[in-house]
């Protein structure tokens, strides 16, 4: 199963930029089927022994040897509250994101599937912090739940930040001083207005591409140039509704929008990202999540507008 499966991720990189997204489904003791971008995932195991690290956060059920690499291991229905009805789980996903590896626990692992962005849509508000939701779509009649694991991961093994304190930067009266922040995840979106307020500068965040564009679409059909509000936009790629190479792309392609400044930020490893990047237009690429190089890279766009 793990195999096969496996073998078939790499030939989905051909979908990045054209606005679909393939997901890895798993179950966590329910009929719930639950999903990952397939981009986040290295391989899929069973279960291996796992053991106990003294630096270990305590959400974490321990650690694994996989390849001769030790990686944490969360039991995700536990780090979710999610009740399992199954006994104890029987896979470790291995992801790579944000520039660490980890692994997660998880009862049963189904398939791969491709869908269509627009056919992801953003989960229910529920009012709660705590929602480790990004998206809800379906397949074949069935309702997929998409887990945002990096809010997850951050909410098990809280970071400090890299690069405390930033300076606020002088930015001239002439130059815009907010961003326009695109991200579907709510740990994402807030570490980038950190990181602008730490600067001396403020954000609009928005959650997917669509929302962005809609957004960038009615400033410039009211008469103002989104250019003129905006200094830059900083977007993920990977969203419900629209990915960041699709918005980069709506951008260029918009007379009113195509000479606005974008950089992606990403917790997608992988060399396709850099290529996709030149070639959707984007200006800027970084990964998540370095707080340093992220505000070198505003600091250096605001130098440029002066």
């Amino acid at each position: 199963m793990s195999r096969d499966l496996l073998d078939r991720i790499d030939q989905r990189t051909r979908l990045a930029g054209h606005n679909r997204l393939a997901l890895l489904l798993f179950r966590l003791g329910t009929r719930q089927l639950f999903g990952v971008n397939v981009f986040k995932v290295q391989e899929v195991l069973q279960r291996p022994a796992l053991f106990r690290l003294p630096q270990l956060p305590a959400a974490f059920a321990g650690a694994a040897d996989v390849r001769g690499r030790t990686v944490p291991v969360l039991d995700l229905a536990r780090a979710i509250g999610h009740l399992s009805d199954t006994g104890e789980p029987r896979y470790l996903v291995v992801t790579e994101f944000n520039r660490s590896v980890q692994g997660f626990l998880v009862s049963g692992v189904e398939r791969i599937v491709n869908i269509a962005v627009a056919d992801i849509h953003p989960p229910p508000e529920l009012g709660s912090e705590n929602n480790y939701l990004t998206a809800v779509t379906r397949h074949q009649g069935e309702l997929i739940q998409l887990i945002d694991v990096e809010s997850v991961l951050a909410e098990s093994a809280p970071r400090e930040t890299d690069a405390l304190p930033l300076a606020p930067i002088s930015v001239p009266a002439n130059v815009q001083r907010e961003v326009l922040v695109v991200d579907d995840s709510r740990v994402a979106r807030n570490r980038i207005r950190w990181v602008l307020e730490q600067l001396g500068l403020s954000a609009t965040l928005l959650s997917d591409g669509r929302q962005a564009l809609d957004h960038l679409q009615q400033i410039a059909q009211s008469g103002t140039r989104p250019q003129e509000r905006y200094a830059m936009v900083i977007s993920d790629i990977e969203m419900p509704a629209m990915d960041g190479y699709t918005l980069t792309t709506e951008i260029r392609r918009d007379p009113m929008l195509n000479d606005m400044f974008v950089l992606l930020h990403t917790s997608l490893s992988g060399v396709f990202n850099q290529a996709m990047v030149e070639r959707v237009g984007a200006d800027d690429f970084v990964p998540k999540y370095s707080e340093r190089e992220l505000a070198d890279r505003i600091t250096t766009r605001l130098a440029a507008l002066a």
